[in-house]
């Protein structure tokens, strides 16, 4: 079986100039900001960002494909980078430090693509995150400043902190009911939002998480850290992996209730 730390390496580099470049714009009075058919914003670092980690991966890994939030997929093959070059640009142009690039590698396997490696890089936080496939997950600055993270063991509803983004698209969905229901019988709620919950779940800080709308972009590197962290990542259809259009993230433990609270539609 593939290793995958060569592609990792490589994502950690490709991260390291991606931080450079995001940082270099946050906070920065005159920065560039637009808003997107969905009607969400983007801003010159998002693009810029994407722009970089597409040149380095087309030098490194010519063959591979790639897809990225604002430029679309590239290439076709077996292998597959997948990219968020800002995971929180409401936070980011507003000055909020929650905000990260997102880079993962996927392959295909015989249910689809899958993540076998991810980066999850916030530099205005200080924190990087990352896995490879068969490897654990880490935290720390560099490969060579890591410690080694593991979701929780909490076992009862009763015992467990929640994190989500917001309550409008549970709303939406018509799954407002069961989401409520479940605040109701966790020890702790917090909307952190974007990428931050699940590398919370995938340090054992956070038991459970869930969104109710992302794209792969959102979900890819998110997928294998906390799978690699012991945890498990579904979509609300209980589909492993990132594809679904939407995610919960648990220690394990919990998600089957977690499931079962969130597809109420009511």
């Amino acid at each position: 079986m593939p290793d995958y730390l060569d592609d990792l390496r490589l994502a950690h580099v490709i991260a390291d100039g991606a931080d450079a470049t995001t940082m270099d714009r946050f906070k920065a009075l005159d920065l560039k900001v637009e808003t997107k058919p969905d009607m969400t914003p983007v801003s010159e670092a998002d693009k810029a960002a994407e722009e970089l980690i597409r040149s380095q991966l087309q030098r490194a890994r010519p063959r591979d494909a790639i897809l990225g939030e604002e430029y679309g997929i590239e290439g076709t093959g077996p292998r597959r980078w997948v990219i968020d070059p800002i995971d929180g640009t409401k936070n980011y142009v507003r000055g909020v430090p929650v905000w990260a690039t997102c880079i993962a590698l996927m392959e295909a396997g015989e249910t689809g693509y899958e993540p076998v490696a991810g980066v999850v890089s916030a530099p205005a936080l200080g924190r990087r995150w990352w896995a490879a496939k068969g490897h654990g997950a880490f935290t720390g600055r560099s490969l060579s400043s890591a410690s080694r993270i593991h979701v929780s063991r909490v076992g009862t509803l009763g015992d467990a902190s929640f994190a989500y983004s917001s309550l409008s698209g549970w709303e939406e969905q018509g799954r407002l009911g069961g989401f409520l229901d479940l605040t109701r019988q966790v020890w702790r709620t917090r909307a952190y939002g974007d990428f931050w919950p699940y590398m919370m779940v995938a340090e054992g800080s956070v038991d459970i998480c869930a969104e109710p709308e992302l794209s792969l972009w959102d979900m890819a590197a998110n997928a294998i850290i906390v799978t690699e962290a012991g945890g498990t990542f579904t979509g609300l259809d209980g589909r492993p992996g990132p594809h679904s259009g939407n995610a919960t993230a648990s220690n394990g433990l919990l998600h089957d209730e977690l499931l079962g609270y969130l597809n109420q539609r009511r």
